[in-house]
């Protein structure tokens, strides 16, 4: 076991296990960050619009991959709180080649299908070349982010949420490297920016492969002999495919209200862009921390340990409404500052600023629903998280912010309904976790 998380603090736990994952995801962000700021610095808002768009096509492909392999995370750790060794290694090998025939797939369907998402999203005339070549090259790196969020999964799942950062940090410096020197220095415009995305992905595929390999023998990942096993794959896909079928549904909303954006012009396709990664990274600590306690909760299960896997849901909450309530002071007051970083443009900053001031308020609201993701992901329960998110975003976010951009309110209705479809989320899980039966929470 390379971290038992059935000893000690809750709360300690909790914070010393989810803070390299953060960490690693804060690197991990500024993979499109860093082509955002200085794809807007150098190139303009119409450059920058289209790498917003892609981003949302670019967080289906993340969703995908990391809910193929959360299942496998979750069986990882409750086996490694049951000792069981060997079910451990038919985990890694049956997830990893699994992995890899999927990313494969995809891969050539995304490039196929480019020029129709273009399409029916509604991307406006003027961005329209340059979100097809961004794209494109984009779904290159389709394979190496399918590899590398098994690998960091797999980890997890054992108890190392350290490994992974390291391989971050060089892919995020490569990337604005690489950024800067493709953009900046040769001027090959929106594609050398996505050509650095990719470059830096199969870096830190190669690398966390490789650190796996030579760190940890017992667990690494067989090439001439796998230990395929059909029954670890559907026991990983029970869990997996709910969790990612609720992060597409949740990508393919923000989608849609990208394409309402994308009615109001550039100008506020760009200002919905630069947010949206502000938001991304506003987000990231309550998101994170559910999913350490996913891996907390699995692990105590396996162990017998329910009170203390209550103790834990409580540590996280706390520890996320303390985190969120310092970020919305942070972005609502200092909003200009951040758009800042991306563009300068005061048309593009007035829209920003609003859509900060309104959704910032409500992150709160948010960490209480990523929490409530994580105590039931760790039951094995991941139909809840996946039929909660179609409701609240598909079924009440989106329609609410169809009707309220319609009215006068015009693109700030779209704002408005974000907290709307949180708080619709937070509710649905709470309702299902306190109507738990006992048996269920003491049994595995």
């Amino acid at each position: 076991m390379l971290q038992d998380l059935t000893v000690g603090k809750e709360y300690k736990v909790l914070f010393y296990f989810t803070l390299p994952i953060l960490i690693g995801n804060l690197f991990q962000q500024f993979y499109n960050v860093a082509d955002s700021i200085i794809v807007g610095q150098f190139l303009g808002k119409e450059n920058l619009a289209a790498v917003g768009f892609c981003f949302q096509i670019n967080a289906i492909l993340v969703a995908i991959s990391m809910g193929l392999s959360l299942g496998m995370s979750i069986l990882i750790s409750r086996y490694t709180g049951e000792k069981e060794l060997e079910k451990i290694r038919a985990v890694i090998d049956t997830g990893f080649y699994f992995s890899v025939v999927c990313s494969v797939i995809l891969c050539f369907l995304g490039i196929f299908f480019t020029d129709f998402l273009i399409h029916i999203f509604q991307v406006p005339e003027d961005t329209i070349d340059y979100t097809a070549i961004y794209l494109k090259i984009l779904f290159l790196g389709t394979i190496p982010t399918f590899l590398y969020s098994a690998i960091t999964n797999f980890l997890r799942g054992l108890g190392d949420s350290k490994t992974p950062v390291y391989c971050l940090i060089a892919a995020a410096i490569l990337n604005i490297v690489l950024d800067l020197f493709f953009v900046g220095y040769q001027k090959y415009g929106i594609g050398g920016a996505a050509a650095a995305t990719v470059l830096s992905q199969w870096f830190s595929c190669i690398t966390s492969f490789i650190i796996l390999s030579k760190k940890y023998p017992l667990y690494c990942i067989h090439i001439k002999k796998p230990q395929l096993e059909i029954t670890a794959l559907k026991k990983s896909l029970f869990i997996g495919v709910p969790s990612m079928a609720q992060q597409v549904f949740k990508s393919i909303g923000f989608l849609t209200l990208q394409a309402m954006v994308n009615g109001f012009g550039s100008t506020c396709m760009a200002a919905y862009s630069v947010t949206s990664k502000i938001d991304s990274f506003a987000q990231l600590p309550a998101l994170h921390l559910g999913q350490a306690l996913s891996n907390f909760t699995a692990q105590n299960r396996g162990a017998k340990k329910e009170e203390r896997v209550k103790r834990g849901f409580f540590a996280a909450l706390l520890m996320g409404w303390m985190i969120t309530i310092t970020i919305s002071f942070l972005v609502v007051l200092f909003g200009q500052f951040f758009i800042g970083f991306f563009i300068k443009e005061h048309s593009v900053m007035d829209i920003g600023i609003g859509y900060l001031r309104i959704v910032g308020l409500f992150y709160c609201i948010d960490a209480t629903m990523q929490v409530l993701n994580g105590i039931l992901l760790g039951y094995e329960k991941p139909f809840v998280p996946m039929i909660s998110t179609i409701v609240s975003l598909c079924l009440m976010q989106v329609p609410a912010a169809y009707i309220l951009s319609h009215t006068s309110l015009g693109y700030t209705g779209i704002w408005l309904a974000t907290p709307f479809g949180w708080m619709g989320g937070v509710l649905i899980r709470l309702y299902y976790y306190l109507k738990l039966p006992k048996k269920e929470k003491t049994s595995v």
